[in-house]
């Protein structure tokens, strides 16, 4: 062969592709109608690919592509949005709370129920001595048939509150004289209320009675749903007075 130029292809040789070198990642479509008859091969650099599908390594590769490797890589690990724009991260914890608020209602709901805590108890009643007050009212007749030497005095026994109370006894201090009342013991009295009673007392020794009564008083014995307590009441200076009177006229002891 001989002369210049371009050696032409002999047969059984190819022609040299003069053109620009074929993009290997070029997609599917831009092949030839005979490629696209070709059996694909899945190494193919035909074969299609998804378009955010991390492109195969090759160090032919120029900057701009291995750049937009790069971003492609860097757009797949960023949160995924619905069209909201809520990232799946929030739905999900959203999610979960709910559900942990409905097995909370549930358990709630399906607990045991508890019995009714039981009442608490009722305060005691008060001691009879506490709500029992007995004052001297002033002298009074002396009942029909009473033996000489004796005298009276109205008495009011009331109870401020709490259970009623019971008068079951009445006594003195002093050994001269003896004592009755009328209604006779027991009797009872209601909270709220008073009752009137009257004592009549008689002289047995007067060596045993004082000449001047300075601070008598009365022992009643009184009962409740409580307690029974024998209480002392002092009745007053009116009173130890009159009861000295009594007694100077009973026993005649004015000269005394």
């Amino acid at each position: 062969m001989s002369g210049i130029g371009p050696v032409e292809p002999g047969e059984g040789t190819r022609a040299r592709h003069t053109g620009p070198p074929e993009d290997p990642y070029a997609p599917y479509d831009s092949a030839t109608p005979d490629d696209q008859c070709a059996p694909r091969d899945p190494h193919s650099a035909h074969h299609a690919r998804h378009p955010l599908a991390p492109a195969p390594p090759s160090r032919h590769r120029s900057p701009a592509a291995r750049l937009h490797a790069r971003l492609r890589a860097r757009l797949r690990g960023l949160p995924r949005t619905r069209p909201g724009g809520r990232p799946r991260r929030t739905l999900l914890t959203a999610a979960v709370l709910a559900a942990l608020l409905t097995c909370g209602g549930l358990l709630y709901a399906t607990r045991e129920q508890q019995p009714p805590r039981p009442a608490p108890p009722l305060p005691a009643p008060p001691y009879p001595s506490q709500v029992v007050d007995v004052s001297y009212l002033d002298p009074a007749a002396t009942p029909p048939g009473a033996p000489r030497g004796s005298f009276s005095f109205a008495l009011l026994v009331s109870v401020e509150s709490g259970p009623p109370v019971t008068v079951t006894a009445l006594d003195q201090p002093y050994a001269g004289l003896s004592l009755t009342s009328a209604p006779r013991p027991p009797f009872r009295t209601a909270a709220g209320t008073a009752r009137k009673i009257v004592i009549t007392m008689h002289v047995m020794e007067c060596g045993k009675v004082p000449e001047n009564a300075g601070l008598p008083f009365l022992d009643v014995t009184l009962r409740n749903i409580r307690a029974m307590e024998v209480q002392s009441f002092i009745l007053g200076s009116r009173y130890a007075h009159a009861l000295s009177e009594a007694l100077q006229v009973a026993c005649g002891n004015v000269s005394r």
